[in-house]
């Protein structure tokens, strides 16, 4: 990522997604770029209005028609003066465009604007990163606007859009407002520590304290629902060979994805798919058949089965009830169990599903407490497994209102967490350490101004800026 130390630099990129399309954008950022404009398009734009007009190269000859718009500090994008020159979409033509502002950039230099000698390409997220540093958006807003690019679902697309409307930094801002109330309060009483216990009594700190608690409750549900819109749930499907695999993994998505034959081993590699259940990204995988094999192949491919199993948010161990009363199947049943409780992480659920319920009698359908009984030929049960999986991601539908949030989010929530339970707990004891009280407090509204960058090291900003796409 660029360092922060140029971020004063004109910067100029290519704005729309490689490839040919109907209209491609060029856009530039930087101070004073009235004189770069008239020299490049031959006439002064009127700020905030599209211009038809010729794009020229150095010699007079036009290398497209489009529309040219000039957004002046601070009212644009990244709070700089932007141009937005919007040609026709092929790659060429937009590469020669941005070559023609370089090269006039450079021919400026001795005319009075040195600083356009300094026009450089942008990097990933740059103009997005101007817009943070220049206070049009919060660092939640601006990532904000990566997730609304890379949404996979109408769901996260909405609720990345309600990130970016500042839903989601309004909570953290409220949050933050009782918390430096609090420590105001807490502080004040430094002074003076003969009064300090009943001076905090009287102001209800601890009533305080207690509400802030719940009210962040509250707002780690939330993120918590909002980062599983964003990231998704990871299902892996698992089980001897032949139990149907591959055609719950084509159920599921609705098309034949992974190919489906009553050759057991036919699965030599995983396949993947994402699905999305209430708008909750699923990406479900089928691995290999679990089983001894002296085929070299089919032995990597269930050895990579097992690495996604490490990997799993959820295991689906898909079960054959057409042989479930076989002594070898289920003998083999209970080992590739005893190695899936070993390999598998602690804490990551496993849902029993029991597959082929169209070739067993009715009346021999097991009862299943915690498990799905189902069909993946006939597609009976599929509904209950989707709620099942919804379930066991914590999956709370709460409407339109969800924010999207990321991990980073959801571990300074929880480190605010942990420093306001061990306020609390200096805040309770009768020797009153008002100190450690203080640190307590003041740690915690650190967690939470990170969320929005309120502070933070150039390093963090590199790192998240640097996931944006050019011209972003």
């Amino acid at each position: 990522m660029t360092s922060l130390a140029r971020h004063r630099d004109p910067i100029i990129a290519i704005a729309t997604a490689p490839g040919r399309g109907a209209v491609g954008i060029v856009r530039i950022s930087g101070p004073q770029l009235g004189p770069f404009i008239a020299a490049l398009l031959g006439k002064a734009l009127v700020p905030r209005q599209a211009t038809y007009l010729p794009f020229n190269d150095g010699h007079g000859a036009p290398l497209d028609h489009g529309l040219a718009l000039h957004f002046v500090a601070p009212q644009s994008y990244t709070g700089e003066d932007v141009l937005e020159l919007q040609a026709h979409g092929g790659p060429v033509v937009l590469q020669l465009l941005v070559a023609r502002c370089l090269e006039l950039a450079q021919q400026l230099q001795p005319t009075g604007q040195p600083w356009l000698a300094g026009l450089r390409l942008a990097q990933a997220g740059e103009f997005t990163q101007r817009a943070f540093m220049n206070g049009k958006l919060d660092l939640a807003q601006a990532e904000a606007i990566a997730d609304l690019i890379d949404a996979s679902t109408e769901a996260a697309a909405r609720g990345a859009s309600q990130s970016l409307s500042g839903a989601f930094s309004r909570e953290i801002a409220v949050l933050r407002e009782r918390l430096i109330h609090l420590r105001m309060l807490v502080e004040a009483t430094l002074d003076f520590p003969e009064e300090e216990i009943d001076f905090l009594q009287k102001a209800d700190a601890v009533g305080q304290l207690q509400r802030l608690r719940q009210q962040l409750q509250q707002v780690q549900a939330q993120a918590q629902q909002g980062a599983l819109l964003r990231e998704g749930l990871k299902v892996v499907i698992a089980g001897q060979p032949n139990a149907g695999k591959s055609s719950l993994l084509n159920a599921l998505a609705g098309a034949e994805l992974a190919i489906v034959t009553p050759i057991a081993g036919t699965t030599r590699d995983k396949v993947q798919e994402t699905i999305q259940i209430e708008g909750v990204p699923i990406h479900i995988v089928d691995t290999a058949g679990l089983r001894a094999s002296d085929d070299e192949v089919e032995r990597i491919g269930i050895q990579r089965a097992w690495g996604e199993i490490e990997q799993a948010d959820v295991l689906l161990f898909l079960h054959d009830l057409s042989r479930a009363s076989a002594t070898e199947y289920v003998a083999a049943e209970a080992d590739i169990a005893s190695l899936v409780a070993e390999k598998l992480p602690q804490g990551v659920p496993v849902l029993h599903v029991w597959n082929k319920a169209d070739a067993v009698p009715p009346q021999e359908l097991p009862s299943i407490a915690d498990g799905v009984v189902l069909s993946a030929k006939t597609g009976e049960g599929l509904q209950p497994l989707r709620m099942r999986l919804l379930e066991l991601a914590g999956w709370q539908p709460a409407g339109s209102g969800v924010y999207l949030a990321r991990q980073r989010h959801l571990q300074a929530l929880h480190t605010v967490q942990e420093h306001l339970s061990l306020a609390d707990e200096w805040l309770q004891q009768r020797a009153l350490a008002l100190d450690i009280l203080a640190e307590e407090l003041r740690l915690a509204q650190n967690a939470l101004n990170q969320i929005t960058g309120e502070f933070g090291s150039d390093d963090l900003l590199g790192v998240i800026f640097s996931q944006f796409c050019i011209g972003k």
